[in-house]
């Protein structure tokens, strides 16, 4: 019997990770989000933010001192290198972040979200690797609707992010978020039913839950 289950939950960007989680939460797990704590890590006063600052310029920042993101991201998705430095400023802050809230929690089902989940970096080894799984012309249509964001932008961000397909590679188990908010209801109920039961039972780790 184990004490805690450490699940990733990972997918695309608009893929409804969010909703996922939240549902998760509302079901009593722990959920640990890195776009939460990216925004903490970044937060004004914070050491992140100052590195941020020294390595894109204040033209980054709102009147207020904030983290301007819609400018940030401009900057970053419209050249390679800047995207790899700012990973490579936050991503530590983040994992640091995520080990620390981690330690803290005395809940069994622990939910780590990461976007940008990659099989080999360091993270540490998950139980279960859950992916919410959409088409990208569907990720792009989202995005176009909820961040306001042209095409050619919602390609560049997709392009910086893993594939779909090694998403699937290294999922143990996958939620279709293509069809109804019903079913993906449904779906979320049954893999949630299923973590609960690996707390008395564990699953073999070749066994893939598809949904």
């Amino acid at each position: 019997m184990k004490n805690k289950l450490i699940i990733c939950l990972t997918g695309g960007i608009a893929s409804g990770k969010t909703y996922v989680s939240d549902e998760f939460a509302e079901k009593g797990a722990c959920v640990i989000d890195a776009d939460v704590l990216a925004r903490e890590v970044v937060a004004i006063g914070s050491v992140g933010l100052s590195q941020v600052v020294k390595e894109f310029g204040e033209s980054i920042l709102t009147e207020a001192g904030a983290l301007n993101r819609k400018q940030l991201k401009r900057i970053v998705f419209n050249d390679d290198e800047k995207l790899k430095k700012l990973n490579q400023i936050l991503h530590p802050l983040i994992r640091e972040a995520f080990i620390q809230q981690s330690a803290e929690n005395t809940k069994c089902i622990e939910v780590w979200v990461i976007p940008l989940y990659q099989a080999g970096l360091n993270y540490p080894d998950f139980d279960r690797i859950l992916v919410v799984d959409v088409t990208p012309e569907i990720q792009i249509q989202r995005m176009q609707k909820r961040d306001q964001v042209s095409i050619e932008l919602a390609e560049k961000i997709l392009a910086s992010q893993p594939s779909r397909r090694q998403r699937l590679q290294f999922a143990t188990d996958v939620i279709s978020n293509r069809y109804s908010l019903a079913e993906l209801d449904q779906n979320i109920d049954k893999i949630y039913h299923l973590y609960s039961n690996l707390l008395q039972q564990p699953l073999s780790s070749n066994k893939k839950m598809q949904l």
